[in-house]
């Protein structure tokens, strides 16, 4: 196909951002990030909605700038207060970077956050989309931002039936470049995220019949909306079995640190080993960590999905007699105040009896 055939096919009506502008006029959700345009508020709220819902976003949005106000503050903090306040929201990474771009933008910048697509686009942790999202929002340039929502958005009222890649992520980035209204940009960003998070959905039905571009909107007329956008099929996620154990010793709980390499990196986490251990194996192995195990109180199986790997853990409980020093012993107190635990540690954790202990 030609390029301009290519043009052709990825070109979206003129009059489209003044119906989504009308609509989102009306109904956008009054979400807490949409109360200003700081873009250090904007940044914060779209690293935190990467991978994560926007209920469970809104519960932790108030707290982090209760605590980190500004970009020195974050570029400050503990790096372990960081990550407790993260607790929960899984994708670690996300923090860290938030703090390592907090740090340049101090060094860099002088705690200014940039004011260029290009120099936002830079910063640890951000991609095309974030960038285009600040950019647009914050400073009102016509940088798309092309998530999965903007995707089935444009793939539908335009018909688009190519499968989704990178290469097509940027023929709807420069399709909705063309149509930026110059005075709503940021505007015209989030109506698109809010058409796609509210109407345009992508489970079940979408709900055409009060979607504003309904009349624009060819795969409405061609009855295949349902099918879009086309993606790639998913490689099956990696499985990996491990034996996680909740040792405790006077009220206290052990805990390590993990590696600085790979998945979780530098986390907290209950003590592990790969494979799945009998009780009988599970038991010497934590003889050999010279913790000295009184009783097996509870095992448990539980089950935590990562983006690219499932992990099936057989979770142990044993009261132990001796406080190994290769461990932090942490109480209570300590665990919920101090150190950020994984979800998927926390999930073994719920399944063991602590008052046994």
């Amino acid at each position: 196909m030609s390029d301009i055939a290519e043009k052709s096919k990825y070109a979206l009506p003129a009059g489209l951002p003044w119906l989504l502008l009308s609509w989102y006029d009306r109904n956008a959700r009054p979400l807490p990030w949409r109360r200003d345009r700081d873009p250090y508020h904007v940044w914060i709220s779209e690293v935190m909605l990467q991978q994560t819902g926007v209920e469970a976003v809104k519960k932790y949005y108030g707290r982090f700038l209760e605590a980190f106000p500004t970009v020195g503050a974050l570029a400050n903090a503990e790096e372990q207060a960081l990550l407790k306040l993260w607790e929960g929201l899984g994708y670690y990474t996300r923090a860290k970077n938030l703090q390592k771009a907090a740090r340049l933008i101090v060094r860099e910048y002088g705690g200014r956050f940039p004011g260029s697509y290009e120099a936002i686009a830079a910063l640890p942790g951000i991609g095309p989309y974030t960038a285009g999202a600040i950019a647009s929002i914050c400073f009102n340039l016509p940088t798309p931002a092309v998530d999965g929502n903007v995707i089935r958005v444009i793939t539908r009222i335009a018909g688009i039936s190519d499968t989704v890649t990178e290469a097509m992520k940027k023929r709807i980035a420069d399709a909705l470049r063309e149509i930026f209204p110059p005075e709503r940009r940021g505007d015209f960003t989030q109506s698109l995220m809010e058409l796609g998070a509210v109407v345009c959905v992508p489970n079940g039905p979408p709900k055409c019949d009060i979607c504003p571009a309904k009349a624009l909107c060819r795969a409405k007329k061609d009855g295949t909306a349902p099918s879009l956008p086309v993606k790639a099929p998913k490689a099956d996620k990696r499985r990996e079995s491990h034996t996680v154990f909740i040792l405790t010793c006077e009220n206290k709980l052990a805990l390590r640190r993990r590696g600085g390499g790979g998945l979780l990196a530098g986390l907290w986490e209950l003590p592990n080993v790969a494979g799945r251990l009998s009780d009988t194996d599970a038991v010497a192995t934590a003889a050999g960590w010279g913790v000295e195990p009184a009783a097996l109180i509870k095992s448990a199986e539980r089950r935590h999905v990562f983006t690219h790997v499932r992990w099936d853990m057989t979770c142990y409980h044993i009261r132990c007699r001796k406080q190994a020093p290769d461990f932090v012993w942490a109480t209570p107190d300590e665990l919920q105040k101090a150190y950020p635990l994984p979800t998927a540690f926390k999930k073994c954790l719920d399944a063991a009896d602590l008052s046994a202990s």
